[in-house]
């Protein structure tokens, strides 16, 4: 991955995991967004990949942010929970 690549795969973890603590109402800061954000990646890929959901929307940054915003509220909840 290149520099680019990193700043925006990061961007959309940070404006994932803003948008899930707005939705889940989770508190914290810019460093628990962004690591709600970037788990929140990982977990809402694979969800919707083991569920074949496909949003078929035409811009590639809405989608991830979309679907990293749904793994995001799935952490928050299960933070949660463990906490």
């Amino acid at each position: 991955m290149d520099t680019k690549s990193v700043l925006v795969f990061l961007l959309v973890g940070l404006v994932a995991g803003f948008l899930g603590s707005v939705i889940a109402g989770g508190g914290g800061g810019l460093i628990a967004y962004l690591v709600a954000g970037v788990l929140g990646s990982f977990v809402g890929g694979y969800l919707f990949s083991s569920l074949k959901i496909d949003l078929k929307i035409g811009n590639p940054i809405v989608t991830q942010i979309i679907t990293s915003t749904v793994g995001a509220i799935v952490v928050i909840i299960v933070a949660r929970i463990i906490t």
